[in-house]
C-alpha cells in the first residue's frame, strides 16, 4: 500500500442469494482524492461502496482503512460516512437539529456543536436557514442539509451514493461545481457514485469504470475519455464509433477499407482489433480530401454542435461538427493518427 492509501480492498467477492456481485476486486484509494465509481445499474458500484461503508459484509477479502484490516469494525466506528440518494433526514427536526444530531449523540458540549454546525452550514450555502423545517426546503437544500449532517462529524472520508439523483439537471449541475468546491476546500477523501458520466468526468479526480462486478479501469477523467481500455469503457463514456479493423504492424491499422496510420503499437501483426474514434475528431472535408467518403444520413443540432449520421463503407457513422452538412450530401471524411484509439477485441 503507498503512504497516502486510505482504504484499500483486497480481493472483495461478494454474493447475493448464490450470485456474485462483485469478482475479486481490488482497489486503492487515496488520501484527499475525489473518486468516482461509474458504470451502468448492477455493475457492484453501490454494492463497493456498501462494502466499505460496513453495511455489507464481503464474503471473501479484506477492507483496509490506514492499513488496518477493518472488516469486523461496524458502520458507526468506521471514520467514514454516508449520503444516500434518499436523503434521510429527520422531518420533525429543523436544520440546526438535523445538522446537530450525530454531535449530540457524541454528548459534545453545546458551544462547539453550535460553532460546528453553523460552520457546516455555512460551508453548504445554507447561512441563515437553521431554523426552517426540512420540508420547507428544496430538494437541493435537503440534499445540502445531509450533506452537512454528514461532514459536521470530521469523516476521513464521506461516501456519497448516487446524491444528486433525485435532482434537475440545472441543479445537479450546480451541485456537481458545489461538491467538487467543498471537498476541496475540506481535504477529505470522497467516494461517488453514479451512472452519469458527465457527471463523473466534471467532479472526479479518479474514475473507476466497472461493469459486471469488475473493475474495467482506473484513470483520470482524461485518461478514461482519451485512452479507454476497452470498447465498453469507450462507448460508456462519451459517444464514440467502433468499428472492426486488423492491426496490419505497429503504427498501421486497417478500417473502413483502407490503411491507417495511428500512434498505438504492441498488438500482434493481423490481429483483429477495435477501432475506437470519437465524433468530434473526424473532420469533415470536401470528397476528393477525405479518407472516406460517405452520405450524410440525419442532422440533429445539438445547441453547441450538429451530430451527424454518416453511412461510409457499410457502417453508420457518428460525426460531431460546428458546420451543418444537408441530408443526402457527400462528404469527405478525414482521421488523423492520434485520433485513432485501437483495443483489443473484447472477450464476449
Amino acid at each position: 500500500m503507498s503512504t497516502n492509501t486510505i482504504i484499500s480492498l483486497k480481493d472483495i467477492v461478494v454474493e447475493f442469494d448464490g450470485e456474485r456481485v462483485l469478482e475479486g476486486l481490488d482497489l486503492d484509494i487515496h488520501d484527499k482524492e475525489f473518486v468516482t465509481f461509474l458504470g451502468p445499474s448492477g455493475c457492484g458500484k453501490t454494492t463497493t461502496l456498501r462494502i466499505i461503508g460496513g453495511f455489507v459484509a464481503p464474503k471473501n477479502g479484506d477492507v483496509f482503512f490506514e492499513g488496518k484490516r477493518i472488516n469486523d469494525l461496524p458502520p458507526y466506528k468506521r471514520q467514514v460516512n454516508t449520503v444516500f440518494q434518499r436523503y434521510a433526514l429527520f422531518p420533525h427536526l429543523n436544520v440546526f437539529e438535523n445538522v446537530a444530531f450525530g454531535l449530540k449523540i457524541q454528548k459534545l458540549p453545546e458551544k462547539e456543536i453550535r460553532t460546528r454546525v453553523l460552520e457546516m452550514l455555512e460551508l453548504v450555502n445554507l447561512k441563515g436557514f437553521e431554523n426552517r423545517g426540512v420540508n420547507q426546503l428544496s430538494g437541493g437544500q435537503q440534499q445540502r442539509v445531509a450533506i452537512a449532517r454528514a461532514l459536521v462529524n470530521h469523516p476521513k472520508v464521506l461516501l456519497l451514493d448516487e446524491p444528486l439523483g433525485a435532482l434537475d439537471l440545472k441543479l445537479r449541475k450546480e451541485m456537481q461545481i458545489e461538491l467538487k468546491k467543498i471537498q476541496q476546500s475540506l481535504g477529505i477523501t470522497f467516494i461517488y457514485v453514479t451512472h452519469d458520466q458527465e457527471e463523473a468526468l466534471t467532479m472526479s479526480d479518479t474514475v473507476v469504470v466497472m461493469k459486471d462486478g469488475d473493475i474495467q479501469q482506473i484513470g483520470t477523467p482524461e485518461d478514461i475519455y482519451n485512452e479507454p481500455k476497452n470498447a465498453f469503457v469507450a462507448d460508456f463514456i462519451g459517444e464514440s464509433n467502433i468499428v472492426p479493423g486488423i492491426m496490419k504492424k505497429d503504427f498501421l491499422v486497417e478500417f473502413a477499407g483502407r490503411d491507417f496510420e495511428c500512434v498505438d503499437s504492441g498488438f500482434t501483426p493481423m490481429e483483429q482489433v477495435d477501432v475506437v474514434v470519437r465524433p468530434e475528431d473526424i473532420k469533415v472535408v470536401p470528397t476528393i480530401a477525405g479518407h472516406i467518403t460517405g452520405i450524410v444520413e440525419n442532422v440533429t443540432f445539438k445547441g453547441v454542435h450538429f451530430e451527424m449520421e454518416v453511412l461510409a463503407c457499410g457502417t453508420h457513422w457518428l460525426i460531431h461538427s460546428t458546420q451543418s452538412q444537408a441530408v443526402g450530401a457527400s462528404i469527405g471524411m478525414q482521421i488523423g493518427p492520434e485520433d485513432i484509439h485501437i483495443m483489443h477485441k473484447m472477450e464476449e
